[in-house]
């Protein structure tokens, strides 16, 4: 993972949080492993992330079908912010990509030269999209 040079860990997560509006990527990456390295102590081990991945997803499941489908809120569920429980989606899975040595910014980029060749017409010719 390369890292951003001039910056200590510490400032960097600063830097980022109060003086960006766009992060790249691999910027992500960075922060989240400056921060697994200085706050978190170190990363959980992959199965276990993996498990987070998918309590972190469930939650944003709860909250989608309590604000845009027919389930009911909790009082519970209420004031939840779905922005930030996104936000712990994306941050488990930048822990996953970084302990399995995969570059986000490549992955999307070939995912999105795969969607652009098999979906070239797909979706134009559905008429469930129409």
């Amino acid at each position: 993972m390369a890292g951003l040079s001039g910056s200590s860990s510490k400032e960097l997560s600063l830097t980022y949080i109060t003086n960006q509006n766009t992060m790249e990527i691999a910027q992500a990456q960075q922060l989240v492993d400056n921060w697994i390295k200085t706050t978190g102590v170190r990363y959980f081990n992959e199965l276990t992330n993996t498990a987070i991945l998918m309590e972190e997803v469930g939650e944003v499941a709860r909250i989608m079908a309590r604000r845009y489908g027919e389930q009911s809120f909790k009082k519970s569920d209420e004031a939840v912010d779905l922005g930030d429980e996104m936000a712990d989606v994306l941050f488990v899975l930048i822990c996953l990509a970084n302990q399995t040595g995969i570059d986000l910014t490549e992955a999307l980029e070939k995912n999105m030269v795969k969607k652009n060749i098999r979906d070239a017409d797909r979706h134009k010719n559905n008429e469930k999209l129409k």
